[in-house]
């Protein structure tokens, strides 16, 4: 099992539906200041069921929908999409790709997919608690999380920051 592909439709700085593919292995977002590197995480976390607004960075939860910018309007919804590769059958479900989906309206409603049909947080909760990826079970390192103890650097080279 693995991730295959990340897609944000109007979720925070993506407005436009951006898709991130990964392979096999280890897996890091890299790139300059600005560059949503922490809203990658973010729509992760949020995909996979993250309640806390605050834990998403914001102050309420439409905080992750696109509030517009001096060129563009803001979007009336945030959608994320995860597609995990489960041909090894580490997902407890008879499909090889299975995609996670929520939606968010600035109306108040949500939306929660599993392979396009519609289902409940409880559903994608039950789905995923097996695998490692489960609420609380998987692991995002976010900025200024990482770091590195002196041992990891002979000669008393600085932590990583």
């Amino acid at each position: 099992m693995h991730l295959k592909t990340l897609t944000l439709r109007g979720f925070k700085s993506f407005a436009s539906a951006t898709t991130l593919e990964f392979e096999p292995g280890v897996t890091c977002v890299v790139g300059p200041n600005g560059s949503g590197k922490s809203n990658v995480v973010d729509a992760l976390a949020w995909v996979m069921g993250e309640q806390g607004a605050k834990t998403l960075r914001g102050g309420k939860m439409d905080d992750v929908i696109f509030a517009g910018t001096s060129g563009r309007a803001p979007l009336g919804r945030a959608e994320v999409s995860l597609t995990i590769d489960n041909s090894d059958g580490a997902l407890p479900i008879d499909y090889t790709e299975v995609t996670i989906s929520r939606t968010l309206f600035r109306t108040g409603g949500s939306e929660y997919a599993i392979n396009g049909s519609q289902c409940r947080l409880l559903d994608i909760q039950d789905l995923l608690s097996d695998s490692g990826l489960g609420r609380e079970m998987h692991v995002i390192v976010g900025q200024g999380q990482a770091r590195c103890r002196p041992a990891c650097h002979p000669g008393g080279a600085p932590p990583l920051h």
